[in-house]
């Protein structure tokens, strides 16, 4: 323990013996951003003119187009197409839903059905239902409960989790994995709780999997708004033999041509080190898309343009990288990282924003503790901005499968205390976008950019 709390000091006492220009540069920076920032009206376009981006669709396609164009006029040295197989799964008309209390008396709820779940049949589906406190409450239950029956999952998001992506990643398992687990208990289908903290009356899609069930076994998934998830639960304690019907017509086509989408400046002593900032292009169906995963695309874009307009020339070569296909199968990251092995790039650093445009307040690094302490070592420069916030682990799904020995991966952490209010929902939309905390957190990600660029990612 004292042996590292030298190495962090002697890390430390370096980085401050040439620390004192790039305050002045990161101030640059800052300003830039805030004052002549493009990213803001790059997402209008993207929200507003193209729309929802699910993979396979019209809108990712044109936001493909969209964003290569983009990356054009900016004069970045290169920008190319990467192509990639993606699923294509469809909605559908609208989904129905209510809880039946007594014979023709009933009550309509907000649902939405789930990412690659089957449809219902033609008619909707009716049955009884059998609450459960997630999977592990499931795998409790006896057979003869569970079978003929509509399971509803209602564990919500622990509320007494600062960080709301723990609150997430211990209740989501119930949407991913809810329906393979009922359906092997003889459930005819799969209701969800919202992954929401707040009660409201907006369903959140998402993915879900039916892992290697036959397809004989896969039974219709959706998700339903905390209210009425509330309010179902609340009617079962009343009456635990009332009726569900849900009606959805969601289908999956064969797969389809896509493209990651990529532009980079060349870097000027060590063109063959690559510093990655990236985002994804596609988005779910049911809004636009502007806080997942809108901002984080066009605040890469304008990490590059934010070094073009400060004529810093980059000693690395800088990419921005737009993936297709986080949300439902993460083939763009894959295929991405499958590409960058085969031709052998040395990726030294990739930086993603996935957390929504909200105000940045820092990073999470996921490195080795040397490295950590060594880019956390320049935290005091993000102070005037509030971003001097560096948690170690964490980084970003699509930039997770570059991950090897000596690659630093990082992910942009902003105040995500909303963030699960529109993650997945059709209130997504470009109105919930703060045009200062969009611009912010592109500065915050350019100042690292700049210093890893600098710097590299450990000392020398």
């Amino acid at each position: 323990m004292i042996k590292k709390s030298f190495l962090i000091l002697a890390i430390t006492l370096s980085f401050y013996s040439f620390s004192q220009s790039d305050e002045e540069v990161i101030k640059n920076i800052y300003e830039a951003a805030l004052t002549n920032g493009q990213a803001y009206g790059w997402l209008d376009h993207m929200s507003n003119n193209i729309g929802s981006r699910l993979s396979g669709s019209l809108g990712a396609e044109r936001a493909v187009t969209y964003t290569k164009e983009l990356m054009d006029s900016l004069g970045f040295d290169r920008v190319f197409l990467q192509p990639v197989m993606v699923p294509k799964w469809v909605r559908g008309n609208p989904e129905f839903a209510y809880i039946e209390t007594a014979p023709g008396d009933t009550v309509k709820v907000n649902i939405c059905a789930l990412g690659g779940s089957v449809a219902t049949p033609a008619a909707g589906l009716k049955a009884q239902v059998v609450e459960v406190q997630g999977i592990s409450d499931l795998k409790t239950r006896d057979r003869s409960e569970i079978e003929g029956k509509i399971v509803f999952f209602n564990m919500p998001m622990p509320a007494s989790k600062i960080l709301t992506f723990e609150a997430y990643g211990a209740a989501v398992g119930q949407r991913t994995q809810g329906a393979k687990e009922a359906s092997k208990l003889g459930a005819v289908g799969a209701i969800v709780r919202s992954m929401n903290l707040r009660l409201d009356d907006f369903p959140h899609t998402g993915t879900m999997s039916y892992g290697d069930l036959p397809k004989s076994q896969h039974i219709p998934t959706a998700a339903i708004s905390t209210n009425d998830a509330e309010k179902l639960s609340s009617y079962l304690k009343l009456d635990s033999e009332l009726n569900f019907f849900f009606k959805q017509n969601c289908l999956t086509l064969p797969d389809v041509m896509s493209y990651n989408v990529i532009g980079e400046i060349k870097g000027s002593n060590y063109p063959n080190e690559i510093i990655l900032v990236g985002g994804h292009l596609d988005s779910w169906d049911l809004g636009d898309g502007s806080h997942d995963d809108g901002a984080g695309c066009v605040q890469s874009i304008e990490v590059l343009r934010l070094f073009k307009e400060l004529g810093i020339k980059p000693k690395r070569t800088l990419r921005a990288v737009m993936f297709m296909n986080e949300e439902n199968g993460l083939r763009g990251g894959r295929e991405y990282a499958k590409v960058a092995e085969a031709k052998g790039l040395n990726h030294i650093f990739a930086l993603e924003s996935d957390s929504g445009g909200f105000s940045p307040r820092g990073f999470n690094i996921d490195a080795n503790e040397e490295r950590f302490a060594y880019i956390s070592s320049w935290s005091d420069l993000f102070k005037p901005y509030l971003t001097n916030t560096f948690n170690l682990g964490g980084s970003g799904a699509d930039i997770g499968p570059l991950k090897k020995a000596g690659i630093v991966l990082a992910g942009l952490f902003p105040d995500s205390q909303r963030y699960f209010d529109y993650h997945h929902t059709a209130i997504d939309t470009f109105d919930a976008i703060n045009k200062r905390e969009l611009e912010l957190g592109a500065g915050t990600m350019a100042a690292l950019v700049y210093l890893i660029d600098k710097y590299g990612t450990s000392p020398r």
